[in-house]
């Protein structure tokens, strides 16, 4: 029951959908409709039939695959995590910053001091970045 994407999967995953999706990301193998309930039930409160419509929506998406186990169906994720999580952040940032990341960081300092931690890791990270365009990367 492994149904062909009809769309950009990355594109189309709802906030309610991402949820599961984060369930599948994290299970070392397919589960079953059952152990996303669980996994999903402390935080989300949703019934059983919510979470199967919700892994049927994403089946026709094309963003999971399921196989017939028996009498049950074996879910897995076949969109990464990591290309969802890029598009997301993309999105994010055209839609709110203008495609900037300097107006992105300096928007998260003033609102909430920055810990010393995530200072070094900003440096960090910008001295990686700048040496890898002094070595034409």
């Amino acid at each position: 029951m492994s149904n062909p994407p009809s769309t950009d999967p990355v594109a189309n995953i709802s906030d309610a959908e991402s949820h599961v999706m984060e369930v599948l990301w994290r299970a070392p193998g397919p589960i079953v409709a059952e152990q996303v309930v669980v996994a999903l039930s402390e935080s989300q409160h949703w019934q059983s039939a919510t979470v199967k419509t919700l892994l049927n929506r994403l089946l026709k998406k094309g963003a999971i695959a399921a196989q017939k186990d028996g009498r049950r169906f074996l879910y897995h994720a076949v969109l990464p995590r990591e290309a969802w999580l890029a598009r997301e952040s993309e999105s994010l940032v055209q839609r709110l910053f203008g495609g900037r990341i300097a107006p992105l960081v300096a928007h998260f300092g003033s609102q909430r001091k920055l810990s010393q931690a995530d200072l070094q890791e900003l440096r960090q990270l910008i001295d990686t970045l700048d040496d890898g365009q002094r070595d034409g990367k």
